[in-house]
């Protein structure tokens, strides 16, 4: 399996069924089977709500694909941020806690499944193009910056350009799509459990 292939199949298993077909993905164990009061409650003050988590991880991978990645406009426009009810900019780092209540409470959660999956595919339309080239370099200051410019990284801009500028492509491109959401969807689990949702499947 080349490595394109393999990202995309590792891809499919952090992704909805509808997005990468499949049916056991660790995202539909997390996300599947919720009522929208269940996918915003916070079940302990240490625990962010599973809309929060959704979003949190389909902003990361929009903003570091598209914008970092691959030099194109972000899936969330203007017209999205309407949709979705939210108006930052940033994927959610440092938020304090009652912000986190007051995105769970605002945002539209018909309008962020779709987002996501929006996010999704685009980040398969892109790697199913990639050529050998693409696979490598490294991540650019310039970039980071024009993030940075459009609200992508909130108070934490300065550290993030710093942090990010001369990282392998490859590393953040499975870092923030693949690593990223595997973690925070282990977290949601545990949001499951502790407000005695069960599991999606």
């Amino acid at each position: 399996m080349d490595a394109k292939n393999l990202f995309l199949a590792q891809h499919a298993a952090v992704q909805s069924a509808a997005v990468g077909g499949n049916p056991a993905s660790a995202a539909e164990r997390a996300f599947a089977g919720l009522s929208d009061e269940q996918m915003r409650v916070r079940p302990r003050e240490d625990l962010n709500s599973l809309a929060w988590l959704m979003w949190h991880i389909a902003r990361a991978e929009d903003i570091m694909v598209n914008t970092i990645l691959h030099g194109r406009d972000q899936v969330c426009d203007d017209a999205w941020r309407k949709r979705l009810g939210v108006s930052r900019r940033d994927f959610g780092i440092g938020m304090t806690s009652t912000e986190v209540t007051e995105l769970t409470r605002q945002v539209d959660l018909a309008a962020l499944r779709e987002y996501r999956d929006a996010v999704g595919r685009r980040t398969r339309e892109i790697v199913g193009n990639f050529g050998d080239k693409d696979w490598g370099g490294e991540i650019a200051a310039p970039s980071l910056q024009k993030a940075a410019t459009e609200g992508a990284f909130g108070t934490r801009a300065e550290q993030l350009v710093k942090g990010f500028t001369g990282r392998p492509r490859a590393a953040v491109l499975s870092g923030i799509a693949l690593f990223h959401p595997a973690a925070h969807l282990g977290e949601a689990v545990t949001v499951r459990s502790a407000g005695g949702f069960g599991t999606g499947i």
